[in-house]
C-alpha cells in the first residue's frame, strides 16, 4: 500500500504515488482515446476516497480542462479534502511562446478560477526548456514571477518540471525551488536523472518522477508499443524491454507493476506519477503496487536496466 512521505521541505507529506490528469483534460491526440467530463469527475472523486493524497495537473491540459473537472470534483467535495495535496503548473499562453512574468501571473489566476481556490499549495514552471535559462531567471521572467507569487501568499511552494537534466540542474542551483518533477529519464529503461535524483537528496529538495512506464512500452510491452517516450528506440532497446517482460511472465509479475516499483521503491523519489483517466485506475496501481517482486527477478532486472544509465539506445 502506498505510504506518506514528506515533500522535501515544503512541509507537505504525500502519497509515495501521485495522480497524473494530462489525460483527465481529454488528449486523444497523444493518448489516443478521449475523457469525457463526468468520467473525469468521477475519476476525481474517486482519487479523494482512496489513498492517494498527491493530484498532479497543469494550466495547459487539456486546453484547461484538467484544472476545470478537479475544480468540479473539489466543488462537489465543499473543498479540497483535508491531507491532499493539489500541484498545478504556469504554463505559455497557448499557441505562443510568452512565457513572460505577467504570463506566468495571468496563468496562475486561470488555475486558481478553475479549481476554484483562492491559493496554491504548489505550482511548477511547466517545461522551462520551452526558453533558455537566461531568459527564465532573467528580470520580469517566469521565476522573478513565481517568486514574487510565492511570497504574496497566493502560492506555497514552487517547482519545476522539466525533461532536460542538466537545464533542472540549473533550476536548482538558484534554490528557488522545493520540488523537482523529472519525466521519462528515471524508469527501467532510461535512468539518465541519476545526477538530478542525487543532487536534490543533498538539496532537501522532494524528486517527483513522472511517466514510469515510459509512454505505455512499460505496461503494454515493446510488441504492442514499440516506442519510448512517444518516440521510436533501436532494436537493442526492443530487445532489452522484451527479456524484461519475459522475466516478469515467468515470475507471474505484470511488467508494469515491476515499473511502477522500480520507481517507488528508491528512497531519493519522493512520489510517482501515475496517470489516471476512470476510477478503476486507482484499484489497479494499488494493485500494481502491491504485487509481491521476488529478489531474484529484481536482481535480473536491474542488470538489464543498468544500461539505461547511458539513456535510451534509439
Amino acid at each position: 500500500m502506498t505510504t506518506l512521505r514528506p515533500l522535501g521541505r515544503t512541509g507537505f507529506s504525500v502519497s509515495s504515488v501521485c495522480v497524473g490528469t494530462s489525460a483527465l483534460g481529454s488528449f486523444p491526440a497523444q493518448y489516443g482515446y478521449e475523457v469525457d467530463e463526468d468520467t473525469a469527475v468521477a475519476t476525481i472523486e474517486r482519487v479523494f476516497d482512496g489513498p492517494f493524497t498527491f493530484v498532479d495537473t497543469s494550466n495547459e491540459y487539456g486546453g484547461g480542462d484538467s484544472e476545470r473537472r478537479i475544480g468540479t470534483a473539489i466543488r462537489h467535495r465543499g473543498g479540497v479534502p483535508e491531507g491532499l495535496v493539489v500541484a498545478t503548473k504556469v504554463d505559455p499562453l497557448p499557441g505562443s511562446t510568452d512565457f513572460s512574468g505577467d504570463r506566468v501571473k495571468r496563468s496562475v489566476e486561470e488555475s486558481l478560477e478553475r479549481l476554484g481556490l483562492e491559493r496554491l499549495q504548489l505550482v511548477y514552471l511547466h517545461d522551462p526548456e520551452k526558453i533558455s535559462f537566461e531568459e527564465g531567471v532573467a528580470a520580469g521572467g517566469p521565476v522573478e514571477a513565481l517568486i514574487e507569487l510565492r511570497d504574496a501568499g497566493v502560492i506555497e511552494s514552487l517547482g519545476v518540471a522539466g525533461g532536460p537534466i542538466d537545464l533542472e540542474l540549473q533550476y536548482l542551483d538558484t534554490g528557488a525551488f522545493d520540488v523537482i518533477i523529472s519525466h521519462n529519464r528515471f524508469t527501467l529503461v532510461d535512468q539518465t536523472a541519476e545526477p538530478l535524483l542525487d543532487r536534490a537528496a543533498r538539496d532537501g529538495v522532494a524528486v517527483v518522477n513522472a511517466a514510469p512506464f515510459g509512454g505505455g512500452m512499460l505496461v503494454k510491452g515493446p510488441s504492442v508499443v514499440p516506442t519510448y517516450c512517444y518516440a521510436p528506440v533501436s532494436d537493442a532497446t526492443l530487445a532489452r524491454v522484451q527479456r524484461m517482460e519475459d522475466l516478469c511472465r515467468e515470475h507471474d509479475v505484470p511488467l508494469a507493476a515491476a515499473a511502477l516499483q522500480f520507481s517507488v521503491r528508491d528512497e531519493r523519489v519522493t512520489s510517482t506519477i501515475v496517470g489516471m483517466s476512470r476510477p478503476e485506475r486507482v484499484d489497479a496501481t494499488v494493485e500494481l503496487l502491491e504485487t509481491p517482486i521476488p529478489e531474484d527477478l529484481w536482481s535480473e532486472l536491474l542488470e538489464l536496466a543498468r544500461v539505461g544509465q547511458n539513456g535510451v539506445e534509439r
